[in-house]
């Protein structure tokens, strides 16, 4: 076969084979399509059933947001009905309230042309009167009106004089109370112990046969006992003691504490009294030291000169009227203090003036004058403030006053010193007013028993039930106060207390 056979063969199969490929294509295009078209018509089918199905739950809740919304729009609308009717009753009111305001209004215009028409009336009935007045009494108006003034004033000025004297008084009696209350208040913050001395020591012995070893040979121990201790040792028939006296307290215990470690040591010889005496001077110069510190430190003053602490120290072993010293100015220094607080002064010129006040004392044996004076020289030269020295000078008047701070130092002085207990002089009063409390107490009838108790500031009073009922009870309570009023005086206020009470008894055999 030649070559255009071979083309020929190959054109023919190519031909064959599109053919063939074409119909086998269609085919299978014509299978693809109806496939297509079954799976169209299942998607559109789906898709109607959804849609369907959307719209009923769109139009249901359509439906269900139509009713919310009808059920807020009612809401708001019957809200806005209330505010309406709401707004209606006020506006309702104020109409009442403008009327009521307006018929005041009228009424008060037409009060005020009648007061208006009075004062015209009045004041033409005043032009008429002052007219007769001038007539009646042949003077001009100027002249009346001089006259008047000056009866005005001549009564004004007595009004006056009179209301003075009764704020005075009423001032003063104010001052009083005022004054009483603080001092009682600072008396109640104040508990010190007090201790009482006096110029005589007794020292103890062992037994009577010590009393012949103390004189000594000739009386040579008893001699340089009083030689070395400026002290007169008394040896009498006192039975197992001998008596030390002399002025100067520091010197009074010194030899106190001398005797007393002979007495224990039982060497008692010239040279062994000179060389004890003097030991136990150094130890009591150290005790007034500390003591002095103490006093200071209680007191809360700073800076103080040396000096002026040992002299406090010293007053340790001074007393008044059986009062020790050191402790009284440790008390008037805190009594003032309070005072000072109370009163708004200066709290500090008050402390270390009161600390002070008498520290005279402590040398006013040995040197002349009032102790005041004394003390207020050595604090003058110790450099201390003028007002303290000032404060101190003038706690008995020696000296002028020139502050309230000096007023305060005397009367917190005078509060230490009188209260009840601190001195035996004033026990005795004490112990006196209490007893006149009872007495006017007991002076009613129907007391049984009255007791005089919290050192005088209350009275208690048991009454007889069948003599004294409870209204009986009450009113003599305020008798009872009103006497204590009248008849004594103290300071702050006393409690009066009625008990009435009624007991059965009976008794089981």
């Amino acid at each position: 076969m030649d070559i255009l056979g071979y083309i020929l063969v190959a054109v023919i199969t190519l031909v064959l084979g599109a053919a063939g490929g074409y119909f086998y294509y269609r085919q299978v295009s014509e299978q693809k399509v109806k496939s297509a078209d079954v799976l169209a018509k299942g998607i559109i089918a789906e898709a109607e059933a959804k849609s369907k199905e959307l719209e009923l739950q769109s139009k249901e809740e359509a439906i269900r947001l139509r009713g919310e919304a009808e059920k807020e729009i009612n809401r708001k609308r019957q809200e806005l009905d209330r505010i309406e009717e709401r707004l209606q009753r006020r506006q309702e009111s104020l109409d009442r309230r403008f009327e009521n305001i307006e018929k005041r209004e009228r009424n008060l215009n037409k009060r005020q042309s009648q007061i208006d028409r009075r004062a015209n009336e009045i004041e033409k009935l005043n032009e008429e009167r002052l007219a007769e007045l001038e007539r009646v009494s042949s003077m001009s108006r100027d002249e009346a009106k001089e006259m008047l003034l000056e009866a005005v004033e001549t009564e004004a000025r007595q009004d006056l004089a009179r209301i003075l004297r009764q704020v005075e008084a009423d001032v003063k009696e104010e001052a009083d109370r005022k004054a009483r209350k603080i001092i009682a208040l600072a008396m109640q913050r104040i508990a010190s112990d007090q201790v009482s001395e006096t110029t005589v020591s007794s020292v103890p012995l062992p037994s009577d046969d010590m009393k012949g070893r103390i004189i000594g040979r000739q009386g040579r121990n008893i001699r340089a006992f009083e030689n070395a201790t400026g002290i007169d040792v008394i040896v009498d028939d006192t039975p197992e003691a001998i008596i030390l006296t002399g002025f100067d307290p520091v010197r009074r215990e010194v030899a106190r504490l001398a005797m007393s470690r002979l007495i224990t040591d039982g060497r008692i010889h010239p040279a062994r009294i000179e060389k004890l005496v003097q030991k136990v001077r150094e130890e009591v110069d150290q005790i007034i030291q500390e003591e002095g510190e103490r006093a200071v430190y209680e007191a809360g003053v700073h800076r103080l000169h040396p000096d002026l602490i040992k002299l406090l120290g010293r007053l340790k072993y001074r007393t008044s009227y059986g009062q020790n010293q050191h402790a009284h100015a440790v008390e008037a220094s805190r009594l003032a203090v309070i005072i000072a607080n109370e009163l708004g002064a200066e709290i500090e010129i008050c402390r270390e003036g009161a600390l002070l006040h008498d520290i005279g004392k402590a040398v006013d044996h040995e040197v002349e004058g009032p102790h005041a004076i004394i003390g207020a020289d050595i604090a003058k030269r110790c450099g201390v403030n003028p007002q303290v020295i000032n404060c101190i000078a003038s706690h008995h008047h020696e000296v002028e006053q020139e502050s309230l701070e000096a007023v305060i130092v005397e009367v917190a002085d005078a509060i230490s010193g009188a209260r009840p207990g601190a001195r035996r002089e004033s026990l005795e009063n004490y112990v006196k007013r209490i007893r006149a409390l009872e007495e006017v107490a007991n002076s009613f009838k129907g007391v049984e028993e009255s007791f005089a108790i919290q050192a005088g500031r209350e009275i208690r009073i048991i009454v007889r039930p069948e003599e004294v009922d409870d209204y009986e009870a009450i009113k003599m309570s305020k008798d009872i106060a009103r006497r204590v009023e009248e008849s004594l005086e103290y300071p702050g206020q006393i409690k009066v207390t009625v008990v009435r009470e009624t007991r059965a008894i009976d008794y089981a055999k």
